[in-house]
């Protein structure tokens, strides 16, 4: 007999894991599928960050961190974020967490009350909305589209505040589109939100570093909204390290605070090999990483000129992440194949079945016109993908 609460019946499954794992019944089966479907860099972890990781299992580095991570990790935070982004956090207003996804959860848990409004510019990552839900929070979402490189503009969200308004969410490096915010945007955005203290600004940077045409901007670097930003970041996309489970959050003093409370009641300290190991990381300098970004940029410009090839699709050139983002409306409405296309749910379902090609929709991003393809895969792998939905579409 099933006992969910209502919290769980509300809640939807990762759609990302959902096509994933949909991608990887197929292979079992024998089924050629190439999934684009995780955001997940193909690297392997850099040797350095490696050697530190092996050091500390020797160190014995085997017994409870501090709940909000080493001392030496934090500092290693600290530095890092006044060498690359010019902003001031003492380790006391850091909390380093098993992955950015629970920096963002901690500081969900730590402001919202039922009934409290979350902005959520679309397109979004898919486990913003479920994360506020789950906190008894309301969404409300803002939408953008292709033109606009997916962006919002200060007008929008100064029509998106209520009274009940307590935070917005937002990822620059955005996933999924593969935009960013530029210091200008951002400048703009500031000014909106300086007039409302009470608003929180949860700004996650986990793609910082996956950057091809400018220098990232956090909104924390405005004097004017530092203490009602929260910055999230993380080891797993610039350094390969995905599985190590280490995010962290950058908070005014109050808002450190309560995440190291949250966090001493559900998880208490990141793995300890995973922290030591990524103090070493955060200490390099980031050129030493660059060559994984640099990979990352030929294969966007491979994808980008076969994507432009496929019929029905409205592409934009991404400048940032490992994603395209394509507006695949021309679609919508459409019987394909004998199957009927009402969203881009469907649509990625239909290159799955049919091209053996895995993606991931856009309804749970908020974009529901618009399908999400990680190019964080061999340029073999991409250019047959590319090539097995072009032939499948051209089909008619």
């Amino acid at each position: 007999m099933e006992k969910f609460s209502e919290r769980v019946r509300n809640m939807s499954f990762s759609q990302t894991f959902v096509m994933s794992n949909k991608a990887r019944e197929l292979k079992a089966k024998g089924v050629d599928v190439i999934s684009l479907t995780l955001g997940e860099p193909d690297f392997d972890v850099p040797d350095n960050i490696k050697q530190a990781a092996f050091e500390a299992i020797h160190q014995n580095y085997s017994h409870y961190s501090p709940v909000p991570g080493f001392l030496e990790l934090r500092e290693a935070v600290s530095n890092k974020l006044k060498r690359d982004n010019n902003l001031n956090y003492k380790p006391s207003q850091i909390c380093v967490s098993n992955g950015a996804k629970q920096s963002i959860f901690n500081v969900l848990a730590a402001i919202i009350d039922n009934g409290d409004e979350v902005i959520l510019p679309a397109p979004f990552w898919v486990s913003y909305e479920e994360m506020v839900k789950m906190m008894g929070g309301k969404c409300v979402v803002v939408e953008t589209s292709i033109e606009t490189e997916f962006k919002i503009t200060p007008e929008q969200l100064e029509q998106a505040i209520t009274p009940k308004t307590k935070a917005i969410l937002y990822s620059s490096p955005c996933n999924p589109s593969g935009s960013y915010y530029t210091f200008d945007e951002l400048k703009s955005i500031a000014k909106v939100m300086a007039k409302y203290p009470q608003i929180t600004i949860i700004s996650d940077e986990i793609y910082e570093l996956i950057n091809y045409e400018g220098k990232h901007t956090s909104i924390a670097e405005f004097p004017e909204v530092y203490e009602q930003t929260a910055v999230i970041n993380g080891m797993s996309k610039a350094y390969a390290m995905t599985g190590w489970r280490i995010g962290y959050s950058a908070c005014p003093d109050w808002l450190a605070k309560a995440c190291e409370k949250i966090q001493g009641q559900v998880t208490s300290g990141a793995n300890t090999v995973a922290q030591r190991a990524s103090i070493v990381g955060l200490k390099t300098n980031p050129s030493e990483y660059r060559f994984m970004v640099d990979e990352f940029k030929k294969r966007r410009d491979l994808v980008y000129q076969l994507m432009k090839e496929i019929p029905g699709f409205k592409v934009n050139y991404p400048k940032a992440a490992f994603y395209f983002f394509p507006d695949i409306s021309y679609y919508l409405g459409k019987t394909l194949n004998g199957t009927r296309i009402e969203n881009s749910d469907d649509f990625a379902m239909f290159l799955l079945e049919n091209a053996h090609v895995g993606t991931v929709g856009g309804l749970s991003f908020g974009s529901a016109e618009c399908v999400r393809f990680s190019y964080a895969a061999s340029e073999k792998d991409l250019v047959e993908a590319m090539s097995r939905i072009k032939k499948l579409l051209a089909a008619g």
